[in-house]
């Protein structure tokens, strides 16, 4: 089960510093990320890939984006 950070209603830089967070604490596995603009959905992919990350989806919703990343 992939780990979820909501970072909806948050400004740039704060969804991108709870991404490379929870990146730091789990160092491999899957991570959803909830966002809710397209500068922080841009912003959290470019920094999740920048880390070795995989994008594996981003899927639009009502409340905004999730952004699904995945790195073994």
């Amino acid at each position: 089960m992939a780990e979820i950070v909501d970072a909806r209603g948050l400004s740039c830089p704060e969804p991108v510093l709870l991404t490379l967070e929870a990146i730091k604490k789990f160092g491999k596995g899957e991570i959803e990320i909830l966002v809710d603009t397209d500068t922080s959905k841009e912003n959290v992919s470019r920094a999740a890939t920048s880390m070795g990350w995989q994008i594996i989806e981003i899927a639009e919703e009502t409340t905004g984006y999730r952004v699904r990343i995945k790195k073994e």
